[in-house]
C-alpha cells in the first residue's frame, strides 16, 4: 500500500479557467504560459488540455520548448529568454520556436545563424529592468529583427506591480508603452494579474500563467471565478494525544495549552510542503479546517485535530486546493502561491484527470 499523499490536477479546471480568462481577454490573442513545467502542474498535459483553447504558449527557457515540439505540441511557442547561444538560436529556427530577444548580443546571434524566424518578440525594458532594450534603442533592434522574421516583430513589456494597477510604477510603466507602441500593430503587456484586474493596455497579445492553474493575487470581476487545478492530498497516518504544556515536533516551537489531540500527516519540506509554515497554517478536512502546530519536517506534518473528534487516522486532508486555496497557504509563510506550485517535488505522485496517460 503506497502512502497516501499526492497531487491531484483537474485538466477539466484548467480548460475552464482558461474559457474564464479568454472571455476577459476580449478580441485579444491568448498565450498559455507553460514554464517550470506549468508551475509545477505538468507541462505536457496542460499543453495538450490547452492547445485547443489558446493561440500560443510561452516557456521561459529553449529546453522546455523542445520538450513540447518532442511531445507532440505544435502551437506556436515563444522562448522568453530568448537564445543564450548562438546554437541557441540555431535550433529555435530548427524547432520553428518565436524567440523573444532582449539584447544585442542576441539579435548578434540571431543574425549570424543565417536562419529566418517564423515571428520574432522584442522585450522592452518599460521599468522592471530585468531584461529588455530601453526605449531609446526599440527603433534599431526592430529594423535588425524585421529582416530576420517571417512575420511583423511584436513588442511586449512585462508589468512589474501588476497588483496595484494604480501604483506610481504601474502608470509609469504605461505611460513608457503607450508612447513606445503608438505606432506598432502587434504589441503584448498583461500578464496574468494585468488581465484579471483589467488594466487597460495597448496590446493584441495576452501571456496568461498563474491565473490559468486557478491563483490570483487580485480580486476577479464579478461574476468570473478561477478554479484550483493542482490540489495536495493526503490522509492522517497516526494521532496521539497529548498533556498541557507538551510540546510537538522539532525545537518545541508549539506548546499545547489545554490536552490536545495531534494528528501526524506523511507529507513535509521533502514533497513540497514549505517547511516556513507558521503554526495555525490552515489544512483542510472533510469536517473543517484544522490549525498545523509544530515545525515541518521533511516527511510530516502535524496539526491540532482536538476540536474536531470525527478526524481519525485515514481520514483524508487537503494541504492546498479548494480549502484551504494555494494562495492561502503562501501567505502563512511569506511567499506566494507561484514558489510553492513550482517547487514540489517528485517523490509525491502527480495524478492527471481525466487521465491523460501521461507518466511523470
Amino acid at each position: 500500500m503506497s502512502r497516501p499523499t499526492k497531487f491531484t490536477i483537474d485538466l477539466l479546471a484548467l480548460c475552464e479557467n482558461a474559457a474564464t480568462l479568454k472571455r476577459l481577454a476580449g478580441s485579444r490573442s491568448t498565450m498559455a504560459v507553460v514554464k517550470a513545467d506549468a508551475y509545477g502542474h505538468g507541462a505536457v498535459a496542460c499543453a495538450q488540455a490547452l492547445s485547443p483553447l489558446v493561440d500560443a504558449f510561452a516557456v521561459a527557457i529553449m529546453e522546455e520548448a523542445i520538450a513540447l515540439r518532442e511531445a507532440g505540441i505544435e502551437l506556436p511557442i515563444l522562448v522568453l529568454q530568448g537564445p543564450h547561444s548562438l546554437e541557441d538560436a540555431q535550433v529555435i529556427a530548427e524547432s520553428a520556436l518565436w524567440p523573444a530577444i532582449s539584447s544585442e548580443h542576441q539579435i548578434n546571434w540571431l543574425e549570424q545563424s543565417g536562419a529566418r524566424f517564423e515571428q520574432i518578440w522584442i522585450k522592452c525594458d518599460t521599468g522592471m529592468h530585468r531584461l529588455g532594450f530601453m526605449p531609446d534603442d526599440v527603433a534599431l533592434a526592430k529594423q535588425r529583427l524585421a529582416v530576420l522574421s517571417t512575420k511583423d516583430t511584436v513588442l511586449m513589456s512585462h508589468f512589474a506591480d501588476a497588483e496595484a494597477p494604480d501604483s506610481p510604477l504601474t502608470e509609469r510603466q504605461l505611460s513608457r508603452w503607450n508612447e513606445l507602441t503608438a505606432s506598432s500593430k502587434d504589441t503584448s503587456f498583461s500578464n496574468s494579474a494585468a488581465t484579471t484586474g483589467q488594466i487597460s493596455a495597448r496590446e493584441n497579445w495576452i501571456r496568461l500563467g498563474y491565473s490559468l492553474y486557478g491563483g490570483s493575487l487580485v480580486t476577479l470581476p464579478e461574476p468570473c471565478r478561477l478554479k484550483p487545478v493542482m490540489c495536495f492530498e493526503s490522509c492522517i497516518a497516526s494521532v496521539r494525544s497529548i498533556e498541557s504544556g507538551e510540546s510537538v515536533g522539532y525545537g518545541g516551537r508549539w506548546v499545547a495549552n489545554r490536552p490536545s489531540r495531534i494528528a501526524t500527516i506523511p507529507a513535509g519540506y521533502g514533497d513540497g510542503y514549505p517547511r516556513a509554515a507558521r503554526d495555525g497554517t490552515p489544512i483542510g478536512s472533510e469536517h473543517g479546517v484544522i490549525p498545523m502546530v509544530g515545525k515541518v519536517s521533511m516527511d510530516m506534518v502535524t496539526a491540532d485535530i482536538t476540536d474536531i473528534p470525527e478526524l481519525d487516522v485515514g481520514s483524508p486532508v487537503t494541504l492546498w486546493g479548494g480549502t484551504p486555496t494555494i494562495d492561502t497557504v503562501a501567505a502563512y509563510c511569506d511567499t506566494i502561491g507561484y514558489e510553492l506550485c513550482t517547487r514540489i517535488t517528485r517523490r509525491a505522485p502527480r495524478q492527471f484527470h481525466p487521465d491523460t496517460g501521461h507518466q511523470d
